[in-house]
């Protein structure tokens, strides 16, 4: 059997180029929101993004998208730059874009500025034409979506506000933010994900010791040895960029070797017959899947570049070995008995969904296992109807690839068609103010 091994350099494409700019897709909105609004958007991530385009197709246009970096996947670059990431796993064919709608999806928008791309992104849209797999830069996919929150009215409709308080009633629910309060007939929750926190075992629990930090927190460039722990496409770029600082670093992946593949998820569950294995499998066997699909993986674009930097010695692998305790120093101990010491040490360890507890009560989240109980048609909470999940979050119903852009799509077009159905037979809210002050 051959295989096929991408080379490092399409991980390379340029950072921060010109792109024509539409009205509107600046600045989010600085005045508070109105008080009432067909639907309320909590999150403007990719999956925010998306279903706001989509409700936009469906002629909701009285919405408001509560956001706490207030920029239409503000938040979602921003850490995609802390990382120095280029590319995107994600290829052509899965993005926020809404299809049935004649939209300008993301494969055009990049043929329409063929001018701005380099040879190697060229050769990979023609690649996407082709129908293989093909590589997406951060940059393409950063002017695109601004393109989709203009074109779309997203922008105007985003407000930066952190929500405290999601309190869903029988016929509307308000959201509360920290300096306004939005009362809704329907709430979408496009919460995203949070970084996964070490065990308290490893140190005894808050602030990580000095001189470890979490991935989503800038790396410190002094110092010869850094140390990264994780498996995933995230712990990659944080050991390439240590190596392109000429730095030893050691790697600790706690199972007995890497895995590289092209989607963080096998491929399988993009497609429908994928997704189909969740319908009517029991919760046990769901959470059995997960455990089994949605799991750490990397790029096979790094693969080259990180066999040849052991090879040279320049990236120990430390594989099999799980950490016990971590000390100031800093000193990571495994499990055999041995210790690395570093200058510093970085926890890429996952992620997990955010599933709005803490923010709604616990009888409308209805929290099994780290999972909320949706309607597996709609993806609207079982235990408050009126409000939805994408994105991480709709896992259980729609399975591994739920967290991934291509899922938040086929997710968006159940909510944005079930939100839009139930708005034309509501009764208009009433009274909304004097609600909002009773609630």
């Amino acid at each position: 059997m051959i295989t096929f091994v991408p080379e490092p350099h399409l991980l390379e494409s340029p950072r921060g180029r010109e792109w024509p700019v539409l009205p509107g897709a600046l600045a989010a909105r600085t005045s508070e929101p109105p008080p009432a609004a067909d639907v309320v958007i909590v999150g403007a991530g990719p999956a925010g993004l998306a279903v706001a385009s989509a409700l936009w197709h469906h002629g909701v246009r009285d919405l408001v998208v509560v956001d706490r970096d207030g920029r239409p996947c503000g938040r979602f670059f921003d850490r995609v730059d802390l990382l120095g990431q280029r590319v995107l796993r994600s290829p052509y064919e899965h993005h926020p874009g809404v299809e049935g709608y004649r939209d300008c999806e993301l494969l055009d928008f990049a043929r329409l500025h063929w001018a701005l791309l380099t040879p190697v992104e060229r050769r990979e849209i023609r690649m996407a034409q082709a129908g293989h797999r093909s590589v997406v830069p951060v940059d393409v996919f950063e002017a695109y979506c601004r393109h989709l929150a203009a074109s779309h009215h997203v922008t105007e409709r985003t407000w930066r506000g952190s929500v405290r308080e999601v309190l869903p009633t029988s016929d509307a629910v308000t959201v509360r933010a920290d300096r306004f309060s939005v009362t809704a007939r329907h709430v979408v929750l496009c919460l995203g994900e949070e970084r996964r926190s070490a065990p308290d075992t490893w140190w005894g629990g808050g602030h990580p010791p000095r001189g470890v930090s979490y991935w989503d927190e800038p790396v410190p460039t002094a110092g010869k040895r850094l140390a990264v722990v994780g498996a995933g496409l995230t712990a990659a770029h944080l050991i390439s960029n240590g190596l392109a600082q000429g730095r030893e670093v050691h790697w600790v992946v706690r199972e007995a070797g890497e895995r590289y593949q092209c989607a963080d998820v096998n491929s399988s569950f993009f497609r429908p017959e994928g997704r189909a294995r969740f319908d009517g499998v029991s919760w046990s066997e769901r959470l059995e899947l997960m455990g089994r699909f949605r799991r750490a993986s990397i790029m096979f674009e790094f693969r080259p570049m990180l066999e040849a930097a052991e090879a040279e010695g320049r990236l120990i692998v430390h594989r099999g070995k799980a950490i016990t305790k971590v000390t100031p120093g800093v000193g990571l101990h495994l499990e055999d008995g041995s210790r690395i010491s570093a200058d510093h040490a970085v926890l890429a360890l996952g992620t997990t969904p955010s599933i709005g507890d803490g923010l709604m009560p616990g009888e409308a989240v209805l929290d099994t296992g780290g999972w909320p109980r949706l309607d597996e048609r709609t993806f609207a909470y079982e235990g408050a109807p009126r409000v939805f999940a994408v994105g991480a979050a709709a896992g259980m119903a729609l399975g591994p690839a739920a967290r991934n852009i291509d899922g938040h799509r086929v997710a968006t077009a159940r909510v944005a068609a079930a939100v839009a159905g139930n708005l034309r037979r509501d009764t208009p809210l009433r009274t909304v103010t004097k609600d909002v002050a009773r609630v």
